[in-house]
């Protein structure tokens, strides 16, 4: 199709309907998939469950276990207060959902804490909460992978020396499925996710009744503990060490509002479901752990979890119940890896658009999924799994501090968002980047309720910055400012290079090219030096063939054979006394340079071997290359190869 703009420029398109060929990976993560497939791609509320609620759900794996943790240290008496703490979190947690669930509605295109601080608090706030959220998505693979394999070792602890490698193994199969697209690793992970659900709400229930009915009992044969029979007094810092270290259990509830994209229209009548069927079924598993545990006195343990000493105590063994209970929760808490796999490299495109990242991060790999996020991510993770041993306690102090401050900010920015609303007439809209503000009369409810979340996040995020500063907090306090100025980097970068690149008062183009002197460097006289010569002669008459000569008998030859084949072109034999190449040729080149005229360009001519045995490249200097690391900063020279095919 032909068209022709005011200018008279005729434009031309064309479809390439052509699949790409056949590869390796696609036995891994399948066919590409064509822009037109995208719609398709999105999932449901059934699969966006799956998919973006794993990390919250996994995390009644481990909360409760990490307040005995600290309670422990003032003997059992202390497990009186895990309930009443975990129902603290459970209300924080609804407070929180609440909140959310508005932000899904406001920025129905995704984006999160990123977006709503951006939009309403400025484009720092939202640089703190895009490092805030890409740090706790990297620890969230990082501790729900070493806690999923905690699982595996406590039903099998012979493998416990290989507990690294088994993490960083299921690091790299969730990238894998990953890199699959959203709609299939959504249908591969959904069954394992409703598993778990199951597994442990029959557990749950399974143990209740049997508490009631007085039949429980204790753990039998529990981990052994220096600590439990110690005299500390219950304080009231020891209890907000211990609220802290169980707010884990909201990590994950902002992801469905980062992955709204993802779902089915109506994008955010679904995703918003999907929060609320989450954030019920978390809280409902997090009080039941949370009594059943500390009734039948379970103790924290790397060697046994919680959850394995509460299954084993409610089915009175390690029977098929136990072992279904334990390889659920092992799926489910490597599958909360996949939560971070979906948010992270869409964050990362968010970002990576408003010039916080680098650009690559925004272009959708072959199966409609951001593949160089998913990949970083998963290079991240298993680095860190590596650097602490996949030790889920010594992950824990460097995890959920990203997440509440997201939390504040986003919650602070909603609160914004609706003061603004606020000062709108009734029916007046104003268009903002990402949403548009309509008045609402219930604007103010909304913005104390925004409000107070605001404040309650902001006061669990200082108390665990607080409680877990020495413990390894003070790593994600040192990275997020770390990662705010590497932001503020790129970003600075990509704005003068817009604005150098930009055609707003450009004036008249530059003069055109009158002249072009062509050099071409050669190392002999070969059929590769002629193809070479031939297209020098298609871009200037004024050619010039340049020979480093650190052989004189050599420097003869090509002298010979250039009075041969050269077509008289002149040829400059540049003698190097020290056996130098590249230092000799680029001062030659630097002095043709010095008396370029202005509208004059010099085109270096490189001649290159190129063959279909790869392992042979590198038995060929590659001089283009070289020049063009010396010579890429000089205006005026252009650095051409001429590759010639050898079979």
């Amino acid at each position: 199709m032909n068209i022709h703009d005011e200018n008279g420029t005729t434009v031309l398109r064309r479809a390439d309907e052509k699949e790409p060929p056949r590869t390796l990976a696609n036995l891994l993560i399948g066919k590409p998939l064509a822009t037109a497939d995208a719609p398709h791609e999105t999932i449901g509320k059934v699969v966006g469950l799956a998919v973006f609620a794993s990390d919250a759900l996994s995390s009644t794996a481990y909360a409760p276990q990490e307040i005995m943790a600290i309670l422990i240290v003032a003997g059992l008496s202390s497990y009186q207060y895990v309930f009443p703490i975990a129902l603290v979190i459970v209300g924080l947690l609804a407070i929180v959902t609440i909140s959310y669930e508005q932000t899904i509605h406001a920025y129905p295109n995704g984006g999160g804490a990123f977006i709503v601080s951006r939009d309403n608090l400025g484009m720092w706030a939202g640089k703190i909460a895009a490092a805030a959220l890409l740090s706790d998505y990297i620890l969230t693979v990082a501790v729900s992978i070493s806690s999923g394999v905690a699982q595996i070792v406590s039903a099998f602890p012979n493998l416990f020396d290989y507990r690294v490698w088994i993490a960083v193994g299921l690091i790299f199969l969730i990238m894998l499925i990953n890199l699959r697209g959203v709609r299939e690793s959504g249908i591969i992970f959904a069954v394992p996710t409703y598993f778990f659900v199951v597994m442990m709400f029959v557990t749950v229930i399974v143990g209740l009744v049997r508490y009631f009915s007085g039949s429980l009992g204790t753990v039998i044969d529990p981990p052994e503990m220096e600590m439990l029979h110690s005299t500390q007094v219950v304080t009231g810092f020891l209890l907000i060490r211990a609220f802290a270290n169980g707010t884990t259990a909201l990590t994950g509830v902002e992801a469905i509002s980062d992955g709204i994209p993802a779902f089915r229209q109506p994008r955010s009548h679904n995703a918003g479901v999907t929060l609320i069927w989450m954030s019920c079924i978390l809280g409902a598993l997090m009080l039941g752990i949370s009594f059943l545990g500390a009734n039948i006195h379970a103790l924290p343990s790397e060697v046994e979890t919680v959850i394995s000493q509460l299954a084993r105590t409610a089915y009175d063994g390690r029977g098929t119940l136990y072992l279904m209970t334990i390889i659920a929760t092992m799926v489910i808490l490597v599958m909360a890896a996949n939560t971070s796999f979906a948010d992270f490299p869409r964050l990362g495109a968010f970002a990576a658009a408003d010039g916080l990242l680098p650009r690559q991060l925004t272009q959708k790999g072959a199966r409609l999924v951001f593949s160089r996020g998913i990949v970083l991510l998963a290079l991240m993770a298993s680095l860190l799994v590596i650097i602490f041993q996949a030790s889920v306690s010594r992950l824990i102090p460097l995890y959920a501090i990203g997440v509440f401050v997201s939390f504040t900010l986003s919650q602070t920015g909603m609160a914004r968002r609706w003061f603004k609303i606020g000062k709108l007439k009734e029916g007046e809209e104003v268009k903002e980047r990402s949403s548009v503000l309509r008045y609402e009369p219930t604007w103010k409810f909304k913005m104390i309720i925004n409000g107070f979340g605001a404040v309650a996040t902001f006061a669990v995020m200082i108390m665990f910055a607080a409680t877990k500063f020495m413990d390894g907090a003070w790593v994600i306090i040192l990275i997020i400012p770390l990662l705010v100025t590497l932001f503020s980097v790129i970003q600075r970068h990509y704005i003068n290079l817009a604005k150098k690149l930009s055609m707003d008062n450009y004036g008249s183009p530059p003069p055109r090219v009158t002249r072009n002197r062509v050099l071409v460097p050669i190392g002999g006289v070969h059929r590769g030096t002629l193809a070479a010569l031939r297209y020098a002669r298609a871009l200037s008459d004024d050619i010039t063939a340049v020979h480093i000569a650190v052989d004189p008998e050599e420097a003869e030859r090509v002298r010979q054979k250039w009075e041969q084949w050269g077509d008289g072109v002149r040829l400059m034999i540049v003698e190097s006394s020290y056996r130098r190449f590249m230092e000799p040729l680029l001062l030659y080149i630097d002095e043709i340079y010095q008396r370029k005229q202005p509208n004059e360009v010099i085109t270096i001519v490189v001649p290159m071997f190129v063959s279909h045995k790869r392992a042979t490249d590198i038995l060929h200097t590659n001089t283009a290359d070289a020049l063009r690391e010396a010579l890429m900063f000089r205006k005026g020279i252009v650095i051409t190869n001429v590759p010639y095919l050898i079979d």
